[in-house]
Formats: C-alpha cells, sequence, structure tokens
C-alpha cells in the first residue's frame, strides 16, 4: 500500500493518535528527533553520492606522484 493514498484524513488521524498517545508536551520534541534524524539522512546520502565521484578525483593526484 503506498504511502501516497493516506490523504489529509489520515494524517489527520495519525496526528491525532500520536497526541493521544504521546501527549501535547512530547510532540514537539518528536517532531525536532524526527527532523534531525531527516537532515542527517540527506546529510549522509549526498555524501555517499559524492564519495563516489572523491575517489576518482583521489586516484588521478596519487596516479601522477606514482610517475615522479
Amino acid at each position: 500500500m503506498p504511502f501516497s493514498s493516506i490523504g489529509i484524513p489520515g494524517l489527520i488521524l495519525i496526528l491525532l493518535i500520536a497526541l493521544i498517545i504521546f501527549g501535547p508536551s512530547k510532540l514537539p520534541e518528536l517532531g525536532r528527533a524526527f527532523g534531525r534524524t531527516l537532515s542527517e539522512f540527506k546529510a549522509s546520502t549526498r555524501g555517499l553520492v559524492s564519495g563516489d565521484e572523491k575517489p576518482d578525483e583521489k586516484d588521478a593526484p596519487s596516479a601522477s606522484a606514482d610517475k615522479k
């Protein structure tokens, strides 16, 4: 079941259940933790993508250093 079919009523229901379970004082803390986790995931994904390109650049100078 794809998540795109949740819709607005489903999101409201999920938020109400979270409010009942965790209470209003914990929801901002949970939101911040979720935001930090998401940003760390994005940063590590960018690092992996850019990390694939960097070894090629690092290999080129070491190859020229080996020729000297």
